[in-house]
């Protein structure tokens, strides 16, 4: 889910967004908007990102409580945007009512309204921040890190177009590419070798060609989230702030391409983060 606290965050414009593409549902007290596990089919049953207009609504990992969703917030986008399951059951706490869009009625209300996609990713990095914060900032050492997903060859190549040969960047094996709790001041885009991503000394997340990273500090404008190495010698493509804010306003296909990004990078993190050991319990996202 998304909580509504990145200052970015506007219910209003949530709202047109929501309504430019989608109609209201109402859910009885008790009902079931989604499931903890589903997998969307989509053709017959597309997994939904929601705006609860009215009401409130409960999200249970098993039987356990985990968050509270009220009038004006996004929740469900994680599934929604980054095709994974859902690690939560949504219910009616009261009648509710609710805004779902599925992928075509997102991409549709994401070309007439570009911008949401930066408001968005804004809630999903206050969001994840919020989790390492409550957790000491330590995901589980456990597993293997995640393979980033690439971005489509031609985007890659317009990007090296409207970014332009000065912005590519040589790093050697092993050498510090970004500083997690430093201020971030470029996203990049890795163009040759492969680059591994740790917070603290845990290795979450290897990028590739095509892959992205660098982007959550440029969305809130708050100290890096993590540590970028390079794993093998490789060229990079940096993104300036500015530059990157533009794309997401002006480009849709950008926008959803970095929501896909985000969603996937703060679900994967999340799972991470509810494996370690917490006195306040368990980071889900649904």
């Amino acid at each position: 889910m998304a909580r509504a606290k990145s200052s970015a965050y506007d219910p209003a414009v949530a709202l047109e967004f929501f309504r430019s593409a989608g109609k209201p549902q109402r859910f009885a007290k008790g009902a079931t908007v989604f499931s903890e596990n589903r997998v969307g089919i989509p053709l017959l049953m597309p997994t939904r990102v929601y705006l609860l207009v009215e009401g409130e609504v409960g999200l249970f990992a098993g039987e356990e409580h985990v968050a509270s969703i009220h009038a004006g917030e996004v929740f469900g986008e994680m599934a929604a945007l980054g095709g994974t399951a859902r690690s939560a059951t949504a219910h009616a706490m009261f009648d509710c009512e609710v805004i779902g869009l599925d992928d075509a009625q997102f991409r549709s209300a994401l070309r007439k309204r570009p911008g949401f996609a930066l408001m968005l990713m804004s809630v999903m990095a206050s969001r994840l921040r919020d989790n390492l914060g409550r957790l000491g900032g330590a995901p589980s050492a456990g597993g293997a890190p995640r393979d980033a997903a690439a971005l489509d060859p031609q985007m890659l190549a317009d990007l090296g177009e409207v970014v332009g040969a000065a912005a590519r960047f040589r790093y050697p094996a092993g050498k510090l590419i970004m500083r997690e709790g430093e201020r971030g001041v470029a996203l990049y885009a890795v163009l040759e070798g492969r680059v591994e991503i740790r917070i603290g000394e845990t290795a979450v997340e290897k990028v590739g060609p095509g892959g992205v990273f660098g982007e959550m500090s440029l969305v809130d404008r708050e100290p890096r989230l993590a540590s970028a190495v390079a794993e093998t010698d490789c060229v990079l493509l940096a993104m300036s702030r500015h530059m990157f804010l533009t794309l997401v306003k002006q480009s849709p296909k950008f926008g959803a391409a970095m929501l896909k990004a985000v969603s996937e990078r703060a679900a994967f993190i999340a799972s991470r983060l509810s494996k370690a050991p917490a006195e306040d319990g368990k980071a889900a996202a649904a």
